[in-house]
């Protein structure tokens, strides 16, 4: 038995069947990592405890108790609070800083019995495209080390697609979980706005993140969904309605559903790869007995400039509170208050995290705030609109994922405009607050990965799984494993 291979699903059947123990698997892992991460680099710390918490786990089900993912090990993006643990967000003022609470996922997860591997690396604060914005050092992509995992969640999902973990959780804000996913091939999903807690998340923009799984299969996708959903009264933004079972109904198939092809998303570059690929599922999708036509969603065009207005508005004003008084990183050589919040800021925050921040100040300054930030949200009312008029006659949405394969290590670094078109077919669905889930579709000429986008109605997460497991049964991309050893 190839442990590092095993779905999460297999590993928590296996392990329940007493034909696996957590400690076992979790070495397994542990192993897998040391192996591994010297080149993939997924992991900013390992979790020094999680043989023990394996062997409490063996414990716990030997006196009986159990749940879909008892003994499994999960990695976890490091801009989640665990009690004791460091979270850093991949930045320098946070360098040092302890979690003192769990944030709600973790409580939960705890809960179900899960064992914790380590905090994965991410793009500072959770803003950039490729990982290359972490204070501590650039992931690698697991099909190709020159090459960047995509971001902000890249670590996480590195980690899976390279079997370091058969789970990860990450953050997305605007497509921090999905386009990380199509990057490294694997499945990855933002829930709806207000379905999983952020509690404990440190924020980046807060009407924007979600937090979200990622594994190498749909339904291990469903389980982590299951662990991690349902209201929270900790979080003001979350919703009070019934948690449903997304593995309930994951293989009924997809007939009769009518999914929908935006033009917006396909016009501008019809012969790109991953647009082919998306294309060629969409006959997958008829084939199983859907219905897809084309759709209209008019004010996409102004997506990323809403985004990046907003986002980093909220940003600007979330990351004021890091400046060297209450908590995080402290410059020692300041000379009064002002100059110790200069230089606090000016070191512990990488060039990425400043320009947003700076961008996000000059929105909503007085004389812009009406021109930039009130007009960027009235104009967010309208792209949520397109999706309900698109809602009204389709179950589901379809688009590619990211407009291009995983560039090149540096490539866009120097070139900020071009790192944030990255985005571009994600940063709606955050936006309009819907869910969207990236699925592997395809390999490029050079033999990377290529992701399709499910984008579902708000709280329908699980017709959206449901679509994407029917699609991975009729393909095989999935099963792919990226060659890092």
């Amino acid at each position: 038995m190839d442990i590092v291979n095993l779905s999460a699903f297999e590993l928590a059947t296996a392990i329940k069947a007493k034909k696996l123990s957590s400690k076992e698997a979790t070495s397994a892992f542990l192993k897998r990592i040391e192996e591994t991460d010297g080149t993939v680099k997924s992991f900013l710390s390992v979790n020094t405890s999680a043989l023990k918490e394996a062997e409490q786990r063996d414990a716990e089900l030997a006196s009986g108790k159990s749940g879909p993912l008892y003994g499994v090990p999960v990695a976890i993006k490091d801009n989640m609070c665990l009690k004791g643990s460091k979270t850093t967000c991949a930045s320098k003022i946070l360098e040092d800083f302890t979690a003192p609470y769990d944030a709600t996922v973790i409580e939960r997860l705890k809960a179900q019995g899960v064992v914790f591997l380590g905090k994965c690396n991410m793009d500072e604060f959770a803003m950039g495209s490729s990982t290359e914005n972490s204070a501590f050092h650039t992931t690698t992509n697991p099909w190709d080390s020159s090459r960047i995992p995509g971001g902000s969640s890249g670590g996480s999902a590195a980690a899976v697609a390279s079997r370091q973990a058969p789970l990860a959780l990450g953050s997305d804000t605007g497509g921090s979980i999905r386009q990380p996913a199509a990057c490294c091939g694997i499945v990855g999903l933002k829930p709806t706005y207000g379905r999983v807690s952020r509690f404990g998340l440190v924020a980046f923009a807060s009407s924007l993140d979600q937090i979200g799984p990622f594994a190498r299969n749909t339904e291990d996708c469903a389980l982590l969904m299951n662990a991690v959903s349902g209201y929270d009264p900790k979080d003001s933004t979350s919703i009070n309605r019934d948690s449903a079972d997304h593995t309930a109904g994951l293989k009924d198939g997809v007939k009769g559903m009518r999914i929908g092809l935006p033009s917006e998303y396909f016009e501008k570059d019809p012969s790109a790869e991953g647009v082919k690929s998306v294309l060629e599922a969409a006959k997958v999708f008829e084939k199983l007995g859907a219905k897809v036509e084309k759709v209209s969603l008019p004010h996409t065009d102004y997506c990323l400039a809403v985004y990046y207005i907003i986002a980093t508005a909220e940003a600007s004003s979330n990351l004021a509170r890091y400046d060297g008084v209450h908590y995080g990183f402290r410059d020692k050589d300041a000379k009064n208050l002002r100059d110790m919040y200069n230089k606090t800021r000016g070191k512990g925050f990488g060039s990425e995290v400043k320009r947003r921040i700076m961008l996000g100040t000059y929105v909503l300054s007085a004389g812009y705030y009406d021109a930039y930030y009130l007009k960027a949200q009235k104009v967010r009312t309208l792209i949520k609109r397109d999706f309900e008029n698109v809602f009204k006659n389709f179950d589901l949405i379809l688009t590619p994922t990211t407009p291009t394969p995983a560039f090149k290590i540096g490539e866009k670094v120097s070139d900020p405009i071009q790192m944030y078109l990255s985005d571009i077919f994600t940063i709606s669905v955050n936006l309009a607050g819907v869910p969207g889930v990236s699925v592997p579709c395809g390999f490029s000429a050079g033999g990377l990965p290529l992701g399709l986008q499910l984008i579902g109605k708000p709280f329908e997460e699980a017709a959206m799984l449901r679509a994407a497991y029917a699609y991975e049964q009729a393909t095989d991309w999935h099963k792919r494993m990226a060659p890092v050893k």
